[in-house]
């Protein structure tokens, strides 16, 4: 054994070779980042296939664009309908004019209110933490007082124990011990007192104004009838003009594509003096809102809710009264009852303005 030895030979290892911990933790990042990766991918074919429907998509729209401007391209090159084409797009311009006008109107009313009330809910609110602070700061100064007091009263009875040297007056010494201690845990908890006023003092001090809960019901509830009536007094100054032109005008934005039945070319440029003459008359601003007061005093008289929290009314109770100007059916071939055309159309735009 000694000879096989001293041969030198090796001795083998039936043990695998251990493997470093650093490589471990390299073949652990490459898997990681092989997933992550496939995640990325997975990603970006979504995002891919999203944006290909998204292509798509928009190309259909540029498509049916293009097919309608060929269509009125068309429709602009022949004199029979290029005249009701002109007409058509006044009429939506029209129309379009007029909720400007309401969107304006409500804007600008919600604007005021909204800053009356801002005001008022900041006025109240310092106006109660005015009340607060002044009971605060009154109890403060009352805590004070007992402080004062009880430390006048602590000095007092500790300079009468420091009189007191003789051995005869031992007796005396022992009662004023027991009266200032009973003095000295009135001070304690006048002192508590006192800090636990001053923390409330400092309370007040840092609190800030709430949050201005919004316009009130009664507020909104308001504004949406000022802005029924503004529409109103539009359509009843387009009644001066004697013809169909908010129900033509209804018709026209409720269409993409102009149609033929606005009458000859003649009829045509006559319509269409009559839109003109429909700007001038609803961008006139003297007198409106003396008109727009009297129409709202009118439907909030007949306003109906369907619930306590609503602030859009009820559409069947703005019917107009009997007598009134809207009431009349509008005359021509297209004639309509006003306040119908009305209620379809700016219904929708009060509820988005004011929920």
């Amino acid at each position: 054994m000694k000879a096989l030895r001293q041969l030198g030979f090796l001795k083998l290892s039936l043990r695998p070779p251990e493997v470093p911990l650093e490589e471990d933790h390299r073949v652990l990042a490459l898997f990681r980042n092989r997933a992550e990766l496939k995640k990325a991918y997975g990603d970006l074919q979504e995002e891919t296939f999203r944006l290909k429907d998204l292509i798509k998509q928009q190309e259909g729209a540029t498509q049916r664009v293009q097919e309608m401007l060929n269509t009125l391209e068309g429709r602009l090159g022949v004199a029979d309908s290029a005249y009701p084409a002109l007409v058509f797009y006044q009429l939506r311009r029209l129309w379009q004019t007029g909720r400007e006008l309401v969107c304006a109107f409500v804007a600008d009313l919600a604007r005021q209110q909204e800053e009356r009330e801002r005001r008022a809910h900041l006025a109240q609110h310092n106006s109660q933490q005015f009340a607060r602070r002044h009971s605060a700061e009154g109890e403060l100064h009352a805590a004070q007082a007992l402080q004062l007091e009880g430390r006048t009263q602590l000095e007092s009875l500790e300079a009468e124990r420091a009189a007191l040297t003789r051995f005869w007056h031992y007796f005396k010494r022992r009662a004023l011990e027991r009266r200032i201690g009973a003095a000295q845990v009135a001070l304690a908890g006048a002192e508590a007192a006192v800090a636990q006023a001053q923390a409330r003092v400092d309370e007040i001090e840092r609190e800030s104004a709430a949050e201005f809960p919004g316009l009130a019901l009664q507020a909104r509830r308001s504004i949406n009838l000022a802005a029924i009536a503004c529409a109103e007094v539009l359509c009843l100054r387009l009644t001066q003009l004697k013809t169909p032109l908010v129900e033509l005008a209804r018709q026209a934005i409720g269409r993409r594509e102009p149609g033929s039945d606005y009458g000859t070319p003649k009829d045509c440029v006559l319509l269409m003096g009559e839109i003109a003459r429909a700007h001038r008359l609803i961008g006139e601003r003297e007198g409106l809102a003396g008109e727009i007061r009297v129409r709202a005093e009118r439907l909030k008289s007949v306003a109906r809710y369907r619930g306590p929290k609503d602030t859009a009314p009820q559409v069947e109770c703005l019917a107009p009264s009997e007598g009134d100007v809207l009431a009349v059916p509008a005359q021509g071939a297209a004639a309509a009852r006003l306040p119908n055309v009305l209620a379809e159309d700016t219904w929708d735009l009060f509820r988005v303005l004011l929920r």
